[in-house]
């Protein structure tokens, strides 16, 4: 990773005046580089400084993630295997919020275009899930582009410690609604209203 780093940056800055087009490119480039999306932020931090690099990095992002809302659409396949995979790890019938994939994101491990797909079912059309797109880059972004470089410095253990006190906060910004079976809810009702008639 260090070497294509190294080709990356040198690469990006003998681009001159198009070295910004050139690392948005890059991050539309970036998922069939098989490149991290933490990386090319940690770059853009090196390159252009915190304040541009995390303009260039959100604009990438939401353009990649454009992308992806646009190839999805043409490969249900995939549509349906990111779909199992995103079951596996949240549970079938949970619902997430754009605070919890804002969140969500600061966390490495997790793909970044699986967040993407949670954002596509969850937004009522195009949009909707551009608008949560961005909104939901921009901590990430200005976190790994400013102090990207430490954080990917620190061990796993670090990590994991750091993905464990995001969990209350998760918590906290849940979707707040409350899910009755029908079964209860008709047998509820039924209990309710023979209630009634015997207090008449």
């Amino acid at each position: 990773m260090e070497h294509i780093g190294n080709y990356f940056i040198a690469f990006v800055e003998a681009g001159g005046l198009f070295a910004p087009l050139l690392f948005i490119s890059f991050h539309l480039l970036r998922p069939l580089l098989f490149i991290p999306v933490i990386f090319i932020c940690i770059t853009g931090g090196v390159l252009f400084g915190a304040v541009a690099g995390s303009l260039y990095s959100v604009i990438g992002i939401t353009l990649s993630s454009i992308l992806f809302y646009g190839m999805i659409r043409w490969m249900p396949g995939t549509f349906k295997k990111l779909g199992t995979v995103k079951e596996k790890m949240l549970g079938k019938h949970t619902t997430v919020t754009t605070s919890q994939i804002t969140i969500l994101r600061l966390i490495p491990f997790i793909h970044f275009h699986l967040l993407s797909l949670c954002l596509i079912e969850m937004t009522a059309d195009f949009k909707d899930y551009t608008k949560s797109t961005f909104i939901s880059s921009i901590p990430f972004v200005f976190i790994y582009t400013t102090i990207g470089e430490w954080l990917s410095s620190l061990s796993f253990i670090h990590v994991a410690l750091f993905a464990i006190a995001l969990l209350p906060i998760l918590y906290l910004v849940r979707k707040k609604e409350v899910i009755i079976k029908w079964h209860d809810f008709f047998n509820n009702g039924a209990k309710e209203k023979a209630h009634l008639s015997i207090d008449r």
